[in-house]
């Protein structure tokens, strides 16, 4: 009896993790594509962000120097590695169209 309750509690909190995991991948995707929009729209208007971290990201990632503007990013926004790297790309992007 006792082992049937505790499996029916590790399956209801398996469940519960499963969809908080799932719910924090969806807002960490409408996080990441805000931001850009936010990022296109002071592009647009000619507003340069002044954090002079992300400058310096900036200047390492033109110097081609992708894994230490990657760690800067993390270091400078607490960033997860995927956003970080799609940062530092989005950056060599633009500075490409310029």
């Amino acid at each position: 009896m006792y082992s049937l309750i505790g499996a029916l509690v590790v399956l209801v909190g398996l469940t519960t993790v499963a969809a908080t995991e799932s719910r924090a991948r969806r807002l960490d995707r409408r996080m990441t594509r805000l931001e850009h929009k936010i990022d296109l729209l002071l592009r647009h208007g000619g507003i340069e962000d002044d954090d002079p971290a992300l400058a310096e990201v900036a200047a390492l990632a033109r110097r081609g120097q992708d894994v230490a503007a990657v760690k800067k990013y993390r270091e400078a926004t607490g960033a997860g590695l995927l956003e970080a790297k799609q940062a530092v790309d989005r950056v060599k992007a633009d500075d490409g169209r310029s």
